[in-house]
């Protein structure tokens, strides 16, 4: 029963295949269809509009395509009744009238299970997501990209891959950002005891260095002032990271997010990572020097233009570490690799998978997801938010405004490459508005009718599960209720499958104002025994529905509100 549409896809495609065979159809690539729920049940269960898209490319009438389709669709179960072909050339399934009953009767039997699947069948696959500098606080974008590679891995391994989440330290110890960082905690520290010093003027100047200064100082105290000036300031770059780091774990695990694995970028230089993987792109003849720099020819694997990887002073690019690293995901067996990285990183894809493409990689092996800026609002306002400009709003500030709850859930609610606005203001309300609160009630309601039913000592709670009788259940609300409960298996999948966990909040809301429209239109706990046992088994199936949709989303749902 699981993945209905998913089931009705494969033999929409198994019936093309048939029929070309017959040569009855010939279709090239076969392109994306959708199967969805009609906007009536008068057209069916499920509909798909296949042989509307299938006509642009035979040029034929959609109508003829889609009975040559129906024709050749066989199903090895009973699920589907029958198949009509209908208007313009949409094909509609009729599912047997007791699918919905079986829906109710496995997501009860299957409980936190229900909505997962085995399709990844343990295959390795390695998120890395977040990977902040080491040189500031979280910020809201850091947020927004920790919650997509979370719930990204949380959907992976609930379709039956074997995940690892990897946080990619950038802290080289040549960085031009990490040393800026190092002097204007070096500044702080010293004035902190009265010495004459200067921030650079494009350092950092976020009250978060003072803190870390004066962390240092009441740690230290004056340890640091009689050292040479460079020995110092690696000294403080070195602090700078390890305080910072510390901080980043700290809030992260705040916001529900844990990593298996943290890989830093100095020690790929310190392990000859680095250098051995720029000796092998030299090695591959996909290289050539260039005004004493040496580049790599990108361009042959599609980029707009070759790549700088060792600069003429020797240093190698940003890029030559990034291959370096990405060569060590490949080594480790990962059959998938997911990155997921802040807004302005569209042009760095080409040049890193071209360069693993030099490498003979496969590059489409890995899966870049890019997301975008979020902007804060508060009481209608927008909040600035910058790091050297001390004016940095922190993820850790916004947890202890809104919660983990409310915060993961709004980060949530937009695709990835959307720009996402967060109104803070919204997310602390206690009502239907906010839509956190909205999902969560609709479990917090779920149990409370349990609780209200065992209060009463009603006699439906003793009618044995199997002997309650499903087919009670025919209310418009009772059956649109059924027909969101059935819809997460797919939703699972699909939002898995091409990353993309803002489908989870859509649903949950769905799901929720499917929910509170039975609760408001069909009365529970009655005097009809045998209806309260099947509404009760409807609530549970419910309660199950919406609390698995907030455990993949990272959200918790309460019994109580």
């Amino acid at each position: 029963m699981s993945a209905v549409r998913e089931h009705i896809s494969k033999a929409l495609m198994q019936a093309i295949e048939r029929a070309q065979h017959a040569g009855e159809l010939t279709v090239g690539e076969l392109p994306k269809f959708m199967v969805e729920r009609p906007p009536h049940e008068s057209f069916g269960d499920f509909a798909t509009n296949i042989a509307m898209i299938l006509a642009r490319q035979l040029k034929c009438e959609p109508r003829d395509i889609a009975s040559v389709i129906v024709k050749h669709l066989t199903f090895d179960d009973d699920l589907v009744e029958r198949v009509e072909v209908a208007g313009a050339g949409f094909i509609n399934f009729y599912l047997r009238p007791d699918w919905l009953w079986d829906v109710v009767r496995e997501a009860i039997s299957e409980d936190a299970q229900y909505g997962h699947s085995d399709i990844g069948q343990g295959t390795a696959v390695q998120v890395e997501f977040v990977s902040a500098n080491p040189n500031g606080p979280l910020h809201l974008g850091h947020g927004r990209g920790g919650v997509v590679g979370d719930v990204i891995a949380r959907l992976l391994e609930a379709v039956g891959y074997n995940v690892q989440r990897e946080f990619y330290i950038n802290d080289a110890a040549n960085s031009a950002q990490m040393r800026k960082f190092g002097r204007s905690l070096e500044a702080r520290y010293l004035q902190l005891l009265g010495q004459p010093a200067q921030v650079p003027e494009d350092g950092y100047k976020g009250e978060y260095v003072i803190d870390i200064a004066r962390e240092i100082l009441n740690e230290s105290g004056e340890r640091y002032i009689h050292m040479p000036a460079e020995e110092r300031v690696e000294a403080f770059t070195a602090l700078a990271k390890e305080k910072m780091l510390r901080k980043q774990r700290e809030v992260l695990e705040r916001f529900g997010i844990r990593f298996d694995a943290w890989v830093s970028e100095q020690w790929l230089y310190d392990e000859g990572r680095v250098q051995d993987a720029l000796e092998r792109l030299q090695s591959s003849g996909h290289t050539y020097e260039q005004d004493g720099a040496i580049w790599l020819r990108t361009t042959t694997f599609g980029d707009d233009k070759d790549r700088v990887l060792i600069r003429s002073d020797g240093t190698p690019t940003y890029l030559a570490a990034d291959v370096a690293y990405h060569v060590y995901k490949f080594e480790r067996g990962f059959k998938m690799l997911i990155d997921v990285w802040g807004p302005d990183h569209h042009g760095y894809i080409t040049r890193l998978k071209a360069a693993l493409q030099a490498l003979g990689y496969d590059a489409n092996r890995l899966h870049i997801i890019v997301h975008q800026i979020v902007r804060l609002f508060k009481e209608g306002e927008l909040v600035p938010m910058g790091k050297r400009e001390g004016e940095l709003i922190t993820l850790e500030q916004v947890l202890d405004w809104v919660g983990t709850d409310a915060a993961r859930f709004f980060l949530l609610m937009r695709s990835a490459g959307s720009h996402l606005d967060f109104d803070v203001t919204l997310a602390t309300k206690e009502s239907q508005e906010n839509p956190v609160y909205y999902v969560q009630y609709a479990h917090a309601r779920a149990c409370s009718i349990f609780k209200q039913a065992k209060m009463d000592e009603h006699p439906a709670l003793n009618v044995p599960r199997e002997q309650v009788n499903l087919s009670l259940l025919t209310h418009p609300a009772e059956r649109a209720l059924m027909r969101e409960i059935a819809e997460l298996p797919d939703v699972v999948r699909e939002a898995a499958l091409r990353f993309e966990p803002h489908r989870l909040t859509s649903y949950a809301h769905q799901l929720a104002t499917a929910f509170h429209g039975f609760y408001t239109e069909c009365r529970v706990l009655s005097e009809d025994v045998p209806l309260s046992a099947a509404r009760l088994m409807l609530v549970d199936a419910s309660r199950i529905a919406v609390r698995n949709t907030l455990i993949l989303m990272g959200v918790s749902a309460p019994e109580q509100m």
